[in-house]
Order: structure tokens, then sequence, then C-alpha cells
């Protein structure tokens, strides 16, 4: 695919908080597609989330370079129904270790079964960033760790304000 292909894609998370990982994964969908939307998961079942959700999507929209092609967007309804809303041709999703493929993979045969025209693409994480999750970060700020090479500056700033 090239940049000219007239596709969108989407990128949702929960970016709780966002890391320079999904920072990484994002803007090299932008390279890949005319248009990707960060879809900010609004609530998720599976975590709870240390930042609000206007807290969330200010850190990815502050982070973000201002790229025409990258908007962001809350969402509370199923992926595959927010990716149709957009007219996404594609999710895409990072992947760091073998660890996040079995979870990855049932939810890429759970959206295919959902909606069969939606490709579900993975980015391999860069290596720099293959270790880094969000919750490995806030453990670390928590704990008075230094997290301002693994998250946007906005981010590090509010861990200091949260954790000092």
């Amino acid at each position: 695919m090239s940049a000219d292909s007239n596709t969108t894609a989407v990128c949702p998370g929960t970016y709780d908080p966002v890391t320079e990982g999904h920072l990484d994964i994002i803007r090299r969908a932008a390279e890949l597609f005319e248009k990707v939307v960060v879809g900010v998961v609004a609530e998720s079942p599976r975590k709870d989330t240390l930042f609000s959700i206007d807290e969330r999507v200010a850190f990815l929209e502050e982070s973000l370079p201002p790229e025409a092609n990258i908007e962001v967007e809350v969402f509370d309804t199923l992926l595959v129904d927010f990716a149709r809303k957009w007219g996404a041709k594609a999710l895409v999703k990072g992947l760091r270790a073998i660890s996040d493929f079995e979870y990855e993979f049932q939810m890429a045969q759970l959206n295919r079964k959902l909606a069969p025209d939606l490709e579900t693409i993975y980015l391999m994480a860069s290596p720099e960033y293959s270790f880094l999750s969000s919750s490995g970060v806030k453990e670390v700020a928590r704990f008075g760790g230094r997290v301002d090479d693994l998250v946007p500056a906005v981010v590090a700033r509010r861990f200091a304000e949260l954790f000092q």
C-alpha cells in the first residue's frame, strides 16, 4: 500500500498512557495509509485506567506530529463498528513479543468474523520499544523510576505530578 492508495486505517488502543512504542507504530502506519484514525478506547473491561479519557486524548494530540493524515478519536463501541464509521480498510496493531500474539490472534479472528472486509495488520515493534508497555511504564513511574525516555514529555510531566 502506498500513502496515495485512498485507504484509512484505525490504530486502536487504551493508550493509558501513550508510550514511545505506540507513537512509533502510529507514525509508521501514517506512512502506509492515506488516513490513520487513532481510536482511543473510552473504557476497557480488561483494564483499569490511570488517566482519564480526556488526558489520554490530550497526551496523544500533543505527542503526535501535526500530520494532516492522523486523527485522534474516542470510541465506546465494537472496534469493527468504529472502523466502519471511518470507512477503514485495516486495523493496525503493534506486536512486541510472542506473548502479545495469542491475544492479538484471537481478537483478529473475532474481528474477521464480525467484519470480513476489515484486515488486521501487525507492525513489529521497533527493537528499542520491544519491551515497552503502558503497564510497565506505570509501575516504573509509581516507584519513582525515570520514564522520560519511554513516554512523551507531556506524559512524563504528568507522572511527576502524580507520583512525586
